[in-house]
């Protein structure tokens, strides 16, 4: 049997495939799994065991200076023909959108499954109710129990090699960590930065948790963060180590993974965090944790649910900005609540040593 997975863009989203990949293996393990990911996408679960083969869907507006391959009409045209080829017997549409199961349609297998949203149910041969309320993990997963496959787990995963471990640890002893010494994490980012709890209250928490337990602090970052990043890292004392634009997501992923605790806007990287079983506290406002929060049990999450939570994001159409230009939602989160939330986690050395 060929399978196809259709869930593609946003580095989150693809971590929350993993449990339905592994029980969709499960239950066919003589099937061949071709997962359709955006080009970059498949780094964050290399290794993974369950998937014969990724397919890359590039719509990217640039990649190296052109248009992603499949971002013209012919592209995408070319892309169909591919899937035809193929031959699939059965596609599983993870994508809520028209396009997606659109293209499920085009390629031509016989069994489509996927959620009941967009006016596409014509498009679908086993319609699913999307449940806006259950974590998108379980959501996933009524996909397969909706074709009759049964879910026995719906833990997070991801795949480090030694070599990613030894450069984790090599690096750390380069920028002057000790053996066994304490690391906090800090991932003070968001792709949309209204959605980000202020970096100002990051530099606070940073300094607190170092006087308070003498731990070092690592703020991860990706290239386009380097530059506030180094301004937090000046203003943390003793000074962070920064990895924005330092390190791979393979090289970060090893270093996150050393980590003793970690603090993270709701964005990709925490639900890495997650997958990698660091213990964390999660800063939600105007997304919803119930939904899209951080699926491991060693977490905390600081949230303020208020009457138009959670909202669209379309920021300050429906709500005005603070004077630092954040949602009240995200506002409303204070320090001190930060700070109990990383002790409640019990994973810190005592107060003092």
């Amino acid at each position: 049997m060929q399978i196809l997975v259709i869930r593609f863009r946003f580095l989150g989203d693809t971590v929350l495939t993993v449990p339905f990949l592994r029980n969709l293996r499960r239950a066919e393990p003589e099937a061949r799994i071709v997962w359709m990911v955006a080009p970059g996408d498949a780094e964050v679960v290399k290794g993974i065991p369950y998937v014969d083969e990724f397919i890359f869907w590039d719509t990217r507006k640039e990649s190296d200076g052109r248009p992603g391959a499949h971002r013209t009409l012919a592209g995408k045209i070319s892309f169909v023909r591919e899937l035809r080829r193929r031959r699939f017997d059965k596609v599983y549409v993870l994508k809520r959108s028209f396009s997606s199961a659109l293209m499920a349609l085009l390629s031509g297998a016989r069994r489509r499954i996927g959620f009941d949203t967009e006016w596409r149910a014509p498009l679908l041969t086993r319609r699913v109710a999307y449940r806006a309320k259950q974590h998108e993990v379980e959501c996933f997963l009524d996909l397969l129990r909706a074709d009759g496959i049964p879910t026995p787990d719906n833990h997070l995963e991801t795949w480090l090699s030694p070599d990613e471990d030894a450069f984790a640890a090599d690096f750390l002893e380069r920028t002057g960590f000790k053996p066994g010494e304490a690391v906090v994490g800090l991932h003070p980012f968001c792709a949309n930065p209204p959605r980000g709890w202020h970096e100002d209250d990051f530099v606070a928490v940073a300094n607190e948790v170092q006087r308070r337990y003498g731990v070092r602090i690592l703020i991860f970052g990706g290239k386009q963060d380097q530059g506030l990043a180094e301004k937090m890292r000046q203003r943390i004392a003793p000074a962070a180590v920064s990895l924005a634009g330092r390190t791979s997501l393979r090289e970060s992923m090893a270093l996150l993974a050393r980590c003793t605790a970690f603090v993270c806007n709701d964005s990709g990287v925490m639900h890495l965090g997650a997958a990698l079983g660091v213990p964390l506290v999660a800063l939600f406002g105007p997304q919803s944790p119930a939904k899209f929060g951080p699926w491991t049990k060693n977490a905390r999450v600081v949230y303020h649910a208020f009457p138009c939570s959670p909202c669209r994001q379309k920021f300050f159409t429906e709500c005005a900005p603070s004077a630092r230009g954040k949602p009240a939602c995200m506002e409303a989160i204070t320090v001190r609540e930060v700070l109990d939330a990383l002790d409640s986690l019990g994973v810190l050395p005592p107060a003092g040593c």
